[in-house]
């Protein structure tokens, strides 16, 4: 939680306060660079118990490609039908048009 690089409480505090909002039975997909250590630390740690069964996970396809082999497995946004064709990448299409 505290290792260098991107801070995940600063995500857990979001989700957190997206799931407050939100029905109990909806299913929220987060893609995000670090999807995996996410998902491995609220099942490391337990956060968010109510929550998690709702929460699935997976990593953008740009970093994907950066783990390990088994964390594509579990974690490429194209292997799972949640994701449809979502690459999660829809931040850098945008800003790369603005230049």
């Amino acid at each position: 939680m505290w290792t260098a690089g991107e801070k995940q409480f600063y995500t857990f505090t979001l989700l957190d306060f997206l799931c407050k909002h939100l029905p109990h039975c909806w299913r929220i997909g987060v893609l995000y660079d670090i999807g995996c250590q996410m998902d491995q630390s609220l099942k490391k740690w337990n956060f968010m118990p109510d929550w998690s069964p709702c929460l699935k996970w997976g990593v953008s396809i740009f970093h994907i490609y950066g783990h390990q082999w088994m964390c594509q497995l579990w974690y490429h946004p194209r292997k799972s039908t949640i994701w449809g064709l979502s690459d999660g990448e829809g931040c850098e299409h945008f800003w790369s048009e603005l230049c």
